[in-house]
């Protein structure tokens, strides 16, 4: 979840993660049907990355050291997510490491066309943002992150930003807002500017962050449903309430937005690698709802560990 814009960032991870060898995802591949039927959930948001840049090169002032865990590639990343049911990823672009430069994860959806969507981002204060979005479309970016700039206020509305909406509305694209539950206004303004354009709501927008999860700050996560293209990923439970495992707390958050929203409007996410730092792990975070929560059906549980997610970014 850290921000890729001025939103307060979490901690960066110090631990590593264990290297694993490239059999996971060649298996994977060889065998697609029989890999889904045995890994059938979808990982609607986890981000990648590698040591290596030669395959994939730093922004400016970023260094090798600053990437923790200091590598946390794909085939990491499936080695983690495969024993808990997990055969497909939508790979999340992090500005932090990489700025705008997406091709180490479309790299990875050429490689894997079976496993892996990308959400990517563009830079909207510059030219032809809707021309660069289609232009990413062929290569398996399915969506675009959004976060607010530091310095303008009103960052839904450049022209740039506005272009972008335009262009989602006729390509699909969503668009994922990183937001905090105070931007929560002006991303329901721009869904009512643009009422065609899918739009994702990362990790409940937010709320609980700073350990409160507050019923007015829930109340205008709802508020958003009156939106029919909003979609909410309940996702980063390492963030949000009590940000340990059992994760019991955002249950009720949770249950709140399956009564607004319905289950096919709603998709798990893990944000890994940070589902993983000390106490937090992987399994935890799919067990909530694979395994504990009980106010849903079987086809609605496999709304929110797969469908929603695949109608969303799967579709091309």
């Amino acid at each position: 979840m850290p921000s890729d814009s001025s939103v307060s960032r979490r901690t960066l991870l110090a631990g590593g993660v264990a290297a694993v060898g490239t059999s996971v995802l060649g298996a994977e591949d060889a065998t697609a049907a029989a890999a889904f039927q045995a890994a059938p959930w979808i990982d609607a948001h986890s981000h990648i990355w590698t040591p290596d840049t030669s395959r994939s090169k730093l922004q400016s002032g970023m260094t090798v050291e600053d990437l923790a865990p200091k590598s946390f590639t794909s085939d990491e990343l499936m080695a983690v997510a495969r024993p808990s049911g997990v055969g497909r990823v939508v790979l999340i672009q992090h500005t932090l490491f990489h700025g705008y430069d997406t091709s180490y994860l479309t790299d990875a959806r050429q490689r894997h066309p079976d496993v892996f969507r990308v959400v990517g981002m563009v830079d909207d204060l510059r030219p032809n943002a809707g021309k660069a979005m289609r232009q990413l479309l062929q290569h398996g970016v399915t969506g675009f992150r959004i976060v607010p700039r530091k310095g303008i206020t009103d960052w839904l509305q450049t022209d740039g930003m506005t272009e972008m909406w335009q262009t989602a509305a006729e390509t699909r694209q969503p668009m994922c807002c990183l937001v905090n539950p105070v931007n929560l206004p002006e991303v329901a303004a721009a869904c009512q500017r643009h009422p065609d354009t899918p739009v994702v709501i990362d990790h409940f927008g937010r709320v609980g962050i700073d350990g409160q999860i507050r019923e007015a700050e829930v109340d205008q996560l709802c508020a958003l449903a009156k939106h029919r293209q909003v979609k909410i990923k309940i996702s980063a439970y390492y963030a949000l309430g009590k940000k340990k495992p059992p994760h019991h707390e955002l249950i009720p958050m949770i249950k709140r937005l399956y009564e607004v929203f319905g289950a096919h409007r709603l998709m798990w996410a893990s944000d890994c690698p940070y589902q993983l730092d000390g106490e937090n792990n992987y399994q935890a975070s799919i067990a909530l709802i694979r395994d504990v929560i009980d106010f849903v059906t079987d086809d609605e549980r496999r709304q929110l560990l797969r469908t929603t997610a695949e109608e969303t970014f799967f579709y091309a």
